[in-house]
């Protein structure tokens, strides 16, 4: 039987740090608070920059030590112990350097861009390799470390509605502690660094970047980002999804088992079945397969969860 792991020290985050002038000012970030419990800081996000966007602009930051109410994709709840883990929401309204609103269909990438931003900071500042999985999971090794929702805010007055994006990251979480078995966390992956303060700053640097460099290219996933390959080149490469045997779970009790290829322009997923047909899986939930041969094959084996 496995040893039990001993909690490990859970410290606040250092607001002072996370408030620092410099910092904000060189990501453009014009807020960020920090509470030391809320139910959702999406809901809380949402519903504050639909009452007042004036007060929760373009890329303000809220960031919660503890949640009680937090929800994932399809509506699925979790909850960590309080300072295990990062809980933070960015309101976004996205426009270009002149002003003009991204064309709402290029939405579909902020979460993917947020992905990618985390599995960078991981990398960069803990030292962890990092995965990406179709369409808002971080993954080290196999494991889900991270999860990302994009929610639509509510359209008023004729503007742009904002996007509030939620990243969820466990950071000291024990075995015993997760979730799911199939979970991990910064410390269980013997990280150079468990500092949320560190790991949050080394993402909303990045992910500022990136948002940036994407909004002034109108949203266009094709386009060189912040000096370098562009979105869907990037999140393809990083996507450890395409090339596997998938199983996506479709709105309305739907599901297609097939192969995952690429992505297309709008970040939706193409999925191949065994008779050559292919899907445009836009939202849902997939699920990792082992390798399998098509029926009628011979030497075909049953599939099952990777």
């Amino acid at each position: 039987m496995e040893a039990a792991q001993e909690i490990p020290d859970r410290p606040p985050l250092d607001q002072g740090a996370l408030s620092d002038a410099a910092f904000l000012a060189a990501n453009g970030i014009p807020q960020l608070a920090v509470v030391e419990s809320t139910g959702s800081t999406n809901a809380d996000l949402l519903r504050g920059a639909s009452e007042d966007p004036r007060a929760w602009p373009d890329l303000a930051v809220l960031t919660a030590e503890y949640q009680s109410a937090a929800r994932g994709r399809l509506d699925r709840r979790w909850e960590a112990p309080a300072r295990s883990s990062l809980a933070v929401s960015v309101v976004l309204r996205p426009v270009n350097a002149e002003g003009r609103p991204l064309p709402t269909q290029c939405y579909s990438w902020l979460s993917l861009l947020a992905a990618l931003a985390l599995r960078e900071a991981l990398l960069d500042t803990a030292g962890i390799p990092a995965e990406l999985k179709w369409p808002n999971d971080v993954l080290i090794r196999g494991k889900k470390i991270a999860g990302i929702l994009a929610q639509l805010g509510p359209m008023g007055d004729g503007a742009v509605p904002p996007v509030v994006l939620g990243t969820g990251l466990n950071v000291t979480l024990t075995r015993s502690e997760l979730p799911v078995p199939t979970a991990t966390s910064v410390l269980l992956e013997q990280a150079a660094t468990v500092d949320r303060t560190t790991l949050l700053k080394s993402y909303l640097s990045r992910f500022a970047t990136l948002y940036r460099s994407f909004c002034n290219a109108d949203g266009d996933p094709a386009a060189g980002l912040a000096g370098g390959p562009s979105l869907h080149h990037r999140v393809e490469h990083a996507l450890t999804t395409l090339g596997r045997q998938v199983r996506a779970h479709l709105p309305g009790d739907n599901e297609i088992i097939g192969h995952a290829t690429r992505l297309d322009e709008y970040g939706s997923l193409l999925v191949v079945d065994s008779g050559g047909h292919e899907h445009v899986v836009t939202a849902g939930d997939v699920v990792h397969l082992r390798p399998w041969t098509p029926p009628g094959e011979a030497g075909r084996s049953e599939s099952g969860y990777a």
